[in-house]
């Protein structure tokens, strides 16, 4: 049994993605660069779940924070290795994968999450508190970080002077540290609701150990997906030359990447009428992707002096605004139901058809 337990998937693919790297298989032509995809994909599931055995023995609402701080992790070693493969349009990569991500999450995770719950329990209930606290926080930093750039003056354009850079990453970390702090201190009740014919079905907390060995292999987990996305940083943008399409859709397939084991667990959540759960991984992704990754990528940029774009052009605005505005209508009853997540949807399909058919 215990031997079983060493081969178990997510303790064996990371293992083989490192050595498949480390060996150099990764520039290997065409049948290396789809391996790489998959072993890719793979990790990041692993990471994954490493991170839930991890939040799972903290317990809500620190694991969702450890999972979301994972994610934002891994989003932040995906965006510098293509910055700094130094390829045309690396400057927009960090507020596309950004933007994307709060696009994504915003319409697609939480779509789903509603739509799919909703059409099994009709409506599903949430602590309304707990969504203002979330959107409140997730407003201004996007405000702030994605929006503001264009109206400065220090830089022509969508640009932020370092001084500006410095004013708002700490701003931005600042209202981060303030929402934790709400979270898991002050206001902890708002973010967690007991379930009752849920916690009779609770699996045990993982051991010590088991923990431990999850913490470690999370780690070497993200530092084989950030190494390996460099790697085949070229085949993603070559691939979406190929397509035809705007570079902006790199920066969808990064936050893709990142975002879909969370978003999956998100959803599993809805089906099992735990939508608070669901809201928690959603707009807590949303909000540490902006209010840590803009600070962390920033950083980065000054040090190696990499032109950051940050302003975003008025379409993409207006999908912003009209995103922000429908999910604080949809979460604003403490309920949820099914056009809800109808509308959200439909929201996400003109984001992803306006990126591809600007």
């Amino acid at each position: 049994m215990k031997f079983k337990k060493l081969l178990h998937w997510t303790i064996v693919l990371p293992i083989i993605s490192a050595i498949f790297y480390l060996a150099g298989f990764l520039n290997g032509g065409n049948v290396g660069n789809v391996l790489g995809i998959i072993l890719l994909f793979g990790t990041v599931f692993a990471a994954v779940h490493h991170a839930e055995v991890v939040a799972h023995k903290v317990g809500e609402p620190y694991g969702t924070i450890i999972l979301a701080i994972c994610i934002t992790i891994l989003e932040v070693g995906l965006i510098i290795s293509f910055m700094l493969s130094g390829t045309e349009g690396a400057m927009t990569y960090a507020r596309d994968t950004v933007f994307a991500a709060v696009m994504l999450i915003l319409n697609g995770i939480l779509g789903i999450c509603i739509w799919l719950g909703s059409r099994k329990y009709k409506e599903q209930f949430f602590i309304t508190s707990s969504a203002t606290t979330y959107l409140v926080s997730l407003i201004a930093i996007l405000v702030l970080t994605l929006i503001l750039p264009n109206y400065t003056q220090s830089i022509r354009g969508p640009f932020y002077s370092n001084a500006q850079l410095v004013f708002v990453s700490l701003a931005c970390l600042t209202i981060y540290g303030s929402f934790l702090m709400f979270q898991t201190v002050r206001h902890r009740n708002y973010f967690v609701v007991e379930e009752a014919d849920h916690t009779a079905h609770e699996a045990e907390p993982p051991s010590v150990l088991r923990t431990l060995i999850s913490l470690v292999l999370l780690i070497v987990c993200l530092a084989v997906v950030i190494l390996m996305a460099k790697g085949l940083s070229p085949v993603i943008e070559h691939f979406v030359e190929t397509m035809g399409a705007p570079r902006a859709l790199v920066g969808v397939i990064i936050a893709s990447v990142v975002l879909l084991p969370e978003g999956l667990a998100a959803i599993r959540a809805a089906r099992n009428n735990q939508i608070q759960t669901s809201i928690n991984f959603g707009l807590g992704s949303a909000l540490a992707s902006v209010g840590l990754t803009i600070p962390a990528v920033s950083v980065v940029c000054v040090i190696y002096d990499i032109p950051f774009v940050l302003g975003l052009d008025m379409k993409s605005i207006i999908l912003l605004a009209l995103s922000v505005f429908i999910v604080m209508l949809s979460l604003s009853r403490g309920k949820t139901n099914h056009l809800y997540g109808t509308v959200l949807l439909v929201n996400l399909a003109a984001y992803i058809f306006t990126v591809i058919v600007p």
